[in-house]
């Protein structure tokens, strides 16, 4: 029998591991200049945190959450977490992290779990990267999250994005705009999908999120929640749009964009692609919750944060061709047990180097071990055998040229900076 991957759930194979990487990195070296700090999280969390901060109506609590009973006395349910943002609050509450210094800039990377149908850029098991920021109710914290992401998109060489932002609102002004938009929606419901039907009772304010073409039509004459806004909402939005001005290209006001899930508040952002995704082109997205933090236990601490899908990230760098190179590779060809020891000891000494080394642990012909050498695309062979022994001189073949010189053992690592570079690592 073949044994197969679950469906929606996809391996990482080499030669897509290194671009996820290189997200990886360059995502902790921007968050590191920023003065964000790492947390990890669980990936498995009792139900009641989602059910609480998402809200039971959401679709990710009704349809698309992994949930299941605890094997312990009371069938605790847990799930396994379908976004990090509750998790983080969760952690932040429970270690009190704002009794030590209420202002905090964490971020997190990982798996994250939900039962969608597969397609282009979203998995049942899909990645993000995303960062929180607690104790902050100004909005300037909110352009400098963007702004992080776009120097994210700059480090990467991203292709082209689009920022899409708009205001939601607070618990003063957004009741008004409810009620505008249930008096709008109420005249045409008989139009709705069974989704939008039911959520224009629950949450209708997602209704304007409804990616079903007949709804997306109806709501592109709802009102707009930005002539709604009370005076705080409206001067937090135009300050943050004056921060952002610079932008290139400049963000673009959607009076539409509403986030998916409940405790959002105010600001909220889409990182679109311009193209290379299809319909699932949001690469990230986000915004303010000033009220999660104090609705799951902890104190009444303002919060905003993102999050970006690795997946989708990955698959516009490939859409893009702005991959890196890898370091180039020196491949060690020995003959002989003598000079098998010999480069043993020596590929060793390069990787703590920092050079990027490989070699045969069976005795191979060299005519096999040069060809092995071209597969793997090395840069240059360092041959040692009986006669390099003796003599206390390796044979150095460019592969490119097919040139070789002679090095003298004692000068194996000098030798090799020409031709390979600097190291880029060294352990100490």
């Amino acid at each position: 029998m073949n044994l197969t991957r679950i469906k929606g759930f996809a391996d990482v194979l080499p030669g897509d591991v290194e671009t996820w990487q290189r997200i990886e990195r360059a995502a902790e070296r921007v968050f590191a200049s920023y003065n964000f700090k790492e947390i990890r999280i669980p990936v498995l969390e009792k139900s009641e945190l989602f059910s609480r901060s998402l809200g039971e109506s959401t679709d990710v609590i009704e349809k698309e959450m992994y949930t299941f009973a605890d094997r312990d006395a009371k069938a605790t349910l847990l799930s396994l977490r379908p976004e990090g943002t509750a998790g983080v609050v969760r952690a932040y509450n429970e270690s009190k992290l704002h009794q030590v210094e209420p202002v905090r800039k964490l971020y997190y990377l990982g798996p994250m779990f939900r039962r969608e149908r597969p397609q282009k850029g979203r998995l049942r098991q899909f990645h993000q990267i995303g960062a929180e920021v607690f104790g902050r109710t100004d909005p300037h914290v909110d352009a400098e999250l963007l702004l992080l992401l776009q120097d994210l998109w700059e480090e990467l060489e991203v292709p082209e994005t689009i920022l899409e932002l708009n205001s939601i609102g607070c618990a003063d002004c957004r009741p008004g705009y409810r009620s505008a938009l249930v008096d709008f929606l109420g005249a045409r419901r008989s139009e709705l999908c069974a989704d939008c039907d039911r959520r224009l009772d629950n949450n209708p304010l997602r209704v304007l999120d409804c990616k079903r073409e007949s709804c997306a039509e109806i709501v592109t004459a709802a009102p707009s929640i930005l002539l709604h806004l009370c005076a705080d909402c409206q001067l937090h939005f135009e300050t943050v749009r004056e921060l952002l001005k610079d932008l290139r290209p400049e963000p673009v006001v959607n009076h539409r964009l509403v986030r998916g899930l409940d405790y959002y508040c105010r600001t909220t952002f889409e990182w679109k692609a311009s193209s290379g995704l299809g319909s699932q082109n949001t690469v990230a997205a986000g915004g303010r919750y000033d009220g999660l933090v104090e609705s799951l236990g902890g104190p009444p601490v303002a919060g905003v944060g993102f999050a970006l899908g690795v997946e989708r990230l990955a698959l516009l760098l490939a859409e893009g061709e702005s991959g890196r190179p890898e370091a180039p590779l020196l491949y060690l060809a020995w003959m002989g047990e003598e000079a098998q020891r010999w480069t043993f000891t020596l590929a060793h000494r390069l990787r703590q180097r920092g050079f990027r080394v490989d070699l045969d642990g069976e005795s191979r012909n060299l005519k096999r071990q040069m060809r092995r050498a071209d597969k793997l695309d090395a840069r240059a062979v360092l041959i040692v055998g009986p006669d390099e022994m003796t003599k206390g001189k390796a044979l150095l073949r460019h592969m490119a040229t097919k040139e070789q010189t002679e090095v003298d053992f004692a000068d194996i690592d000098e030798s090799l900076v020409e031709p390979l570079g600097p190291p880029t690592r060294v352990i100490t």
